[in-house]
């Protein structure tokens, strides 16, 4: 099972890293002075960590709901690590917006798939007829 989903472990673990590391951290790291950026990081983020998860398991969603249900994967994850940052850090704070901007680079990710998915299976189909 760990083979078979190295690399959204391996995404999860990062952001797992980046949500309960001191804040000082990111600000010795500011290169650049974007207001909102975190936003974007976080948008960005969990873009990457559901399509991440799509790619890896693309041959077993057969209908939009499954895809759905495993959207849910990421949001719930990115609400706990909100909530934990309260309890478990003293410079970090959970931000609704933060869970906001989570939800939709995951809801990016899969609305960009269900728009790929009929070409990619078309695709695949002239592929196995040639």
């Amino acid at each position: 099972m760990i083979q078979k989903n190295k690399f959204s472990i391996l995404i999860s673990l990062l952001i797992l890293y980046l949500s309960l590391a001191n804040a000082s951290t990111f600000e010795k790291a500011g290169f650049f002075d974007i207001k909102y950026l975190d936003k974007f990081v976080h948008f960005g983020l969990y873009f990457l960590f559901m399509g991440v998860i799509i790619l890896e398991h693309r041959h077993l969603f057969s209908n939009t709901r499954q895809i759905i249900i495993v959207a849910l994967i990421p949001v719930f994850f990115g609400a706990m690590l909100e909530f934990a940052q309260s309890g478990f850090t003293e410079t970090r704070k959970a931000d609704v917006l933060d869970i906001m901007f989570n939800t939709a680079g995951t809801a990016t990710a899969v609305c960009l798939w269900l728009f790929y998915d009929p070409y990619y299976k078309r695709k695949k189909s002239d592929d196995n007829i040639v």
